[in-house]
């Protein structure tokens, strides 16, 4: 049996932050249980390397959802970090906080003391940014921050494109000014990725309090409505890791109330079917799960200078090899170097869209989809309103968990994207891109009408990987919340959860920043200590949001 003052499940981004900062005065004793394996080696140390991890069951959960009602029965992959640093070390290594109404959202709806002013702090915290606006950004985190070097013009035709179609630039999304076109953020450092096993977790273990324990967490067990351990099974044994003081799960969105519930929190009614006795009757346990979807617009480039050029055998052998001797080249960066955060119309007060643009039109999984040179833009809306839920599909520990995003559930969502696509179309269109521009790959000219992108849309939107909000954060007397503004699980003692699931909604960008702010303010929060003194910096808002989308 295993012991200590604080145990962990799950190593990922906000896991990793917690077992730095919980273990950082050498009072208190950390265990992390992580089910997944090592991150060494290149397919993840080496950031164009991304589409690689992601797809191997080595290192992912290989969770997908349901067939999706709204999709034409489509199963959407949910990928999920199996391996030391969790998603942070299978992800994009795009690194966005959100926006500032983002948090002042969640504060109005219950998460008391996390609005914006309370949390900018904990990203300045967590941060070594390289570059960024002055007073906006911590520059001694143990998160490095790097820009792409935008060495390829095709990056900067897609921010002067954005600004001749009217719409604001920013030198920094992550600073006042998150709307705009402009260069985007990443999680490297000295060419490699930048995980929260790197930042965190690494120098946490080398400190002697915290130790790390392989194992599939099956549940918490309670005593009294007090969590006192982690039931784990390692090495074909069932073994009890044992918290003095807390038990704190951060599995992630998919996991976290996937193990509320083999533990008796969550739905009673859905606990009893499953044969689970209740502990504590939380409803609101795996509702409220949202997503971001978005589509790839692309387009030809009648230029050979996209990366079409390199996705043959022998150069990804040469840019390979460059990385392992040098740590630089085309190896050392995601290809995400440049962004956009923009408002789909007037009367939006902060943006709803996201672009991440990528001078290649490639998927995913790597494979190219354009047999020429083409360049693509990431799109789509980021406060959709359809809402999915997890639940159990059986009481084995072992058995994948029942994911239904109930994605494009909402008719907005439909309108949302055909603009996202009307829109991309508008930006490629312009002056800046009448250089490179050739035919439209993808949608693909003929694609026009209403019901031809609501088609479109169906059978090509995926999933941009950013579940949350399945163990919503609020005040305790909302029977739908799961934790408190303290993050701790509502109905019991000794357990809290801290990680992208409680998330009230979805914020405006990638998930990796705000879940390893979440990891550092929940630190505070379980050491008793007084939170960072909230800041007074404004936000720039567009002043004419009300009459204009630019």
């Amino acid at each position: 049996m295993s012991e200590a003052d604080f145990v962990i499940v799950g190593s990922g981004s906000a896991g990793s932050a917690m077992a730095y900062r919980l273990s950082e005065d050498g009072k208190y004793s950390v265990i992390v249980i992580e089910f997944g394996g090592t991150d060494a080696g290149p397919l993840i140390q080496m950031p164009s390397a991304l589409s690689i991890p992601m797809n191997l069951s080595l290192y992912d959960w290989g969770f997908a959802s349901e067939p999706e009602p709204h999709l034409g029965g489509r199963v959407l992959a949910t990928p999920r970090g199996k391996v030391l640093g969790g998603s942070s070390s299978i992800n994009g290594m795009v690194y966005v906080r959100g926006h500032a109404r983002d948090f002042d959202h969640w504060a109005e709806s219950g998460a008391t003391g996390w609005s914006y002013a309370d949390v900018l702090p904990y990203f300045k915290r967590m941060e070594n940014a390289h570059g960024g606006e002055e007073g906006w950004r911590g520059a001694a985190g143990p998160l490095h921050v790097q820009r792409g070097a935008r060495s390829n013009p095709l990056y900067d035709a897609f921010i002067q494109a954005g600004h001749q179609a009217g719409f604001e630039l920013t030198s920094d999304y992550n600073g006042s000014k998150q709307e705009g076109f402009g260069p985007m953020e990443q999680t490297i450092h000295k060419g490699r990725r930048w995980s929260a096993a790197n930042a965190y977790l690494r120098p946490a273990l080398r400190r002697g309090n915290v130790s790390l324990v392989k194992g599939l967490a099956r549940r918490v067990i309670m005593e009294n409505q007090h969590a006192v351990g982690v039931e784990i099974e390692a090495r074909g044994q069932i073994q009890l890791v044992k918290a003095r003081r807390e038990v704190i799960l951060a599995a992630s969105s998919i996991n976290s109330p996937k193990l509320l519930m083999l533990s008796g929190i969550g739905p009673a009614t859905h606990l009893r079917q499953h044969g689970i006795e209740v502990v504590a009757d939380r409803p609101g346990v795996g509702q409220n799960l949202q997503d971001h979807l978005e589509l790839y617009i692309q387009q030809e480039s009648i230029q050979p200078i996209t990366l079409y050029s390199v996705l043959n055998p022998w150069s990804k052998a040469l840019i390979g090899a460059r990385w392992l001797f040098f740590r630089d080249g085309l190896g050392a960066t995601n290809h995400f170097e440049a962004a956009a955060f923009v408002r789909s119309k007037a009367g939006v007060d902060y943006p709803d869209i996201q672009y991440h643009f990528i001078p290649a039109a490639v998927r995913y999984d790597g494979k190219a989809v354009a047999g020429s040179h083409g360049f693509q833009a990431h799109v789509g809306p980021m406060r959709s309103k359809s809402r999915g839920s997890i639940a159990l599909r059986s009481p084995d520990p072992a058995a994948k968990p029942l994911i239904r995003f109930n994605y494009m559930s909402h008719p907005d969502d439909w309108s949302d994207f055909r603009h996202c696509i009307r829109l991309t179309r508008e930006i490629f269109g312009q002056a800046a891109f009448d250089p490179y521009r050739g035919r439209e790959l993808s949608p693909g000219k003929d694609v026009q009408t209403d019901d031809q992108l609501d088609d479109f849309i169906r059978q090509h939107v995926e999933s941009a990987y950013h579940p949350c909000g399945s163990c919503r954060m609020g005040r305790a007397d909302d029977p739908m919340s799961v934790v408190d503004p303290e993050c701790r699980v509502i109905g019991v003692e000794g357990l809290r959860v801290a990680d992208s699931s409680i998330f009230p909604r979805v914020t405006n960008g990638n998930l990796n920043s705000p879940s390893i702010m979440t990891g550092e303010k929940a630190s505070d929060h379980i050491l008793g200590k007084t939170p960072l003194t909230p800041s007074n910096q404004e936000p720039w808002i567009n002043p004419r949001w009300r009459v204009s989308d630019r």
